[in-house]
C-alpha cells in the first residue's frame, strides 16, 4: 500500500457564526490509500481549537506516508495518534479501501449491521438576527427537516432566548429545537438560558459551559433540557463525564476524535454508560461528511445528527453521494465510502 495526499481549500458560502468565532473556510488534505487496483479515500481537515494545525497535519501525513512505504502500516497509524485530523484521514482511506475490497458499504464494514437506508439529520443554523434565524429555520422546515440546531452564545442570553422564541412561534410545536453555546456562558448565564429554553421547548443544549466545568454541567441537568458535552468530550473522556453526571448526551466529531473507528468505539461505550451519541461534522468537505453519515448509520437508535452541512460550502472537492429526503440522509449503499469522483485528480 502507498499513501498520497493533496492539499485543498474550500470557502464557506458565508461565515458561520459560533461563540468560538466565525468559520470562513476549510483547509485540509484529500488522502488516497492505494493498494493494487483498490483506492480508498480519506480527508484530513484540521479545525483550530479542535485538532492539530494544518502544518502539523502535513507533517503527520508525511510520517504516515513514509511508514506505509516501508511496509509498517500499524506503525504509520501509531505515528499519527496525536494528530486527530491526520489520523482521521489516513484510517478513513484505509477503511474505504478495505470496505471496497469486500464490496461492503463503509457503515457495514464498521459494525457488520444490516441495511440502514436513512439517518435522521438536524439543520444547523448559525448566529444571526431573530429575523435571519427565523428565515433559516423556515427554509429548513421547507426542506423537510424536523430538527433545528441554533448556534447561541455570541449574543446576550436574552437575545438568544428571543431568537429561539421567535423560531418556535414560526415552526410550531412539533419541530425539535436544539441550541449549541460552544462553552460561551458563565454558570449564571447558562442557568438563565436553560430555564428560558425549557419554556420554549428546547430539547438539547450543547456545551453551555467551558469544557472544564463538569460540576456546573451536572447542576444544569434535570431542568427540562438535556445537556450535551461537545468540546468536553476531548477534555475529559466519556468515563469522567458519566461519573460526574455531567451530560445526557455526547457529541461525536470524528475529525476531532481521530477517526470514525474511534468515534464508533466512543459511541458504543457511551451507550453502556447511559449516554446517547450525536454525530456531527466539523463543516468538512465531501469525503469526511460522507464518512460521518456512515458512522451515524453504524450506531443503533441514533438521534438526528449534524450531518447536513454541505450547503455551508461554496465549493467542494468532489461529487456528493448523499441525498437528503424529508430531513434524513440517504445512506450510500455502494461499496466503501461511496465517493467516486473528486476534483483534485
Amino acid at each position: 500500500m502507498r499513501l498520497e495526499y493533496e492539499r485543498f481549500s474550500v470557502p464557506l458560502t458565508s461565515p458561520l457564526g459560533t461563540a468560538a468565532g466565525p468559520i470562513e473556510s476549510r483547509e485540509g488534505f484529500l488522502i488516497r490509500a492505494i493498494e493494487d487496483d483498490l483506492t480508498g479515500l480519506g480527508e484530513a481537515t484540521p479545525l483550530p481549537g479542535w485538532t492539530e494545525s494544518i502544518e502539523e497535519c502535513a507533517d503527520a501525513l508525511e510520517r504516515a506516508s513514509a511508514a506505509i512505504e516501508s511496509g509498517a502500516l500499524t506503525g504509520a497509524i501509531e505515528a499519527i495518534e496525536d494528530t486527530s485530523a491526520a489520523r482521521h484521514g489516513v484510517t478513513l482511506a484505509i477503511a474505504d479501501a478495505q470496505a471496497t475490497g469486500r464490496a461492503t458499504p463503509l457503515y457495514q464494514h464498521l459494525c457488520s449491521s444490516g441495511r440502514v437506508p436513512r439517518v435522521p439529520a438536524n439543520a444547523t443554523i448559525g448566529d444571526g438576527s431573530p429575523a435571519e434565524t427565523v428565515a433559516a429555520a423556515e427554509t429548513a422546515l421547507e426542506g423537510g427537516f424536523s430538527c433545528c440546531k441554533l448556534k447561541v452564545g455570541v449574543r446576550s442570553v436574552e437575545a438568544d432566548v428571543e431568537r429561539l422564541s421567535r423560531v418556535r412561534e414560526a415552526v410550531g410545536p412539533d419541530v425539535e429545537l436544539r441550541a449549541d453555546a460552544n462553552g460561551a456562558w458563565t454558570f449564571e448565564e447558562a442557568e438563565r438560558a436553560t430555564e428560558a429554553f425549557a419554556d420554549v421547548g428546547v430539547s438539547l443544549l450543547e456545551q453551555p459551559l467551558p469544557p472544564g466545568a463538569l460540576e456546573g454541567h451536572a447542576e444544569l441537568r434535570g431542568r427540562g433540557v438535556d445537556v450535551a458535552f461537545d468540546e468536553g468530550v476531548l477534555a475529559h473522556g466519556v468515563d469522567a463525564i458519566a461519573e460526574a453526571g455531567a451530560a445526557d448526551a455526547i457529541v461525536l466529531k470524528p475529525m476531532a476524535l481521530g477517526g470514525v473507528d474511534v468515534a464508533r468505539e466512543v459511541a458504543a461505550w457511551a451507550d453502556q454508560l447511559g449516554l446517547y451519541a450525536i454525530v456531527t461534522t466539523t463543516i468538512d468537505a465531501v469525503v469526511a461528511r460522507t464518512a460521518a453519515v456512515h458512522l451515524a448509520a453504524s450506531i443503533p437508535d441514533r438521534p438526528a445528527c449534524g450531518i447536513a452541512t454541505a450547503d455551508f460550502l461554496e465549493t467542494d472537492i468532489g461529487r456528493d453521494p448523499v441525498l437528503f429526503e424529508n430531513g434524513a440522509a440517504v445512506v450510500p449503499q455502494a461499496k466503501g465510502l461511496g465517493v467516486s469522483e473528486t476534483h483534485l485528480e
